[in-house]
């Protein structure tokens, strides 16, 4: 294929404007004439130290430790080692070196292992909404896990959120994985955890001032703080369909928790949540009298199982390898 005079001038002038825009960075310019190799082999001889202790650890003869080192100092311009006795010595400048060479190591190490990770299904990022009702050291510990397991190539953007938002959020088709007590209809659930929710008060309630088993009726006269809207679901504390129980509804835990230590009434509330308000004793369980127990589960669901990515699918395994469930759990939809 022939060119014209002016294509030919106009590639010209395209590859000119090209290589300018090359050379001006620094990291392009500038050669780079000592290896991660040469590096390593240094820190081998600091840390061994010796030549000889460097060249038994990394299966290589002496001499080519003894002419790596050479080499390094030779392309560097600088002195390294200085001979005292027996045995090579940092100079002042071979120490200031040691140590930044350590992190270009380091970080060479760390790339390496994310282009790995990459590899294997880890990248990318990872949307986890959760209800707040799912403990959170549990998940603390997830996640700690799944950082660890994929060396940090995958991230979770985590969001925290009331029971029925995380029905709202699922719609969202960014959302990789969710956990709440509702899966709504035409999503995968599976059970991943019950939780166990205890009829708390301020020790100074007037409930708990009976001196006696608190009934149904007892519960029926008092204010019932709880979490949600006006549609969420009761959680069966002594108001029935057609009861005319005063209910406040708040937006988070921490809220509820405000309410209650003010006493303006009790409330049903995840156990693990108010331990350690209950072993200080600045919230005291009410003593019911039909002994009730009120328990919810929590269920994993997959917001997008038709595009699930290889890094979700690994969080899910860490979420159910964390969580306990008794065998004859399996999964439902509502």
């Amino acid at each position: 294929m022939k060119y014209s005079r002016n294509q030919v001038s106009e590639q010209a002038r395209r590859r000119d404007a090209g290589q300018a825009i090359f050379r001006s960075r620094a990291h392009d310019v500038q050669k780079i004439y000592v290896s991660l190799k040469q590096w390593r082999i240094f820190h081998a001889v600091i840390d061994c130290g010796g030549f000889a202790e460097a060249a038994k650890t990394l299966h290589l003869s002496q001499s080519t430790i003894s002419y790596t080192v050479a080499k390094l100092q030779e392309q560097l311009g600088t002195p390294l080692l200085k001979t005292e006795g027996r045995k090579a010595a940092l100079t002042s400048e071979g120490r200031a070196l040691l140590e930044r060479s350590r992190h270009v190591l380091k970080e060479a190490i760390e790339l390496e292992t994310f282009a790995r990770n990459l590899g294997q299904g880890w990248g990318g990022d990872v949307r986890l909404v959760v209800d707040h009702n799912f403990p959170s050291q549990l998940l603390m510990r997830a996640l700690s896990k799944f950082s660890q397991a994929g060396r940090g190539a995958a991230q979770v953007k985590l969001s925290e959120v009331a029971m029925l938002h995380a029905e709202e959020v699922l719609r969202d088709t960014t959302v990789d994985l969710a956990i709440s007590e509702r899966v709504p209809l035409g999503f995968l659930g599976e059970p991943l955890l019950e939780v166990e929710h205890l009829p708390v008060a301020h020790p100074e309630h007037p409930l708990l001032q009976l001196g006696r088993d608190v009934t149904s009726a007892d519960l029926a006269q008092q204010t019932q703080i709880g979490i949600g809207n006006a549609q969420d679901r009761d959680r069966g504390a002594g108001a029935g369909s057609g009861s005319t129980q005063q209910r406040w509804l708040m937006s988070s835990i921490d809220t509820v928790l405000e309410a209650v230590s003010e006493r303006l009434g009790y409330a049903w509330l995840p156990q693990h949540r108010i331990q350690h308000w209950l072993d200080e004793g600045t919230l005291v369980r009410l003593p019911l009298s039909d002994k009730r127990v009120n328990k919810s589960m929590l269920y994993l669901i997959h917001g997008r199982p038709w595009a699930a990515s290889p890094a979700a699918g690994r969080l899910a395994d860490v979420l159910r390898s964390m969580a306990t469930l008794p065998p004859e759990c399996s999964a439902r939809t509502e």
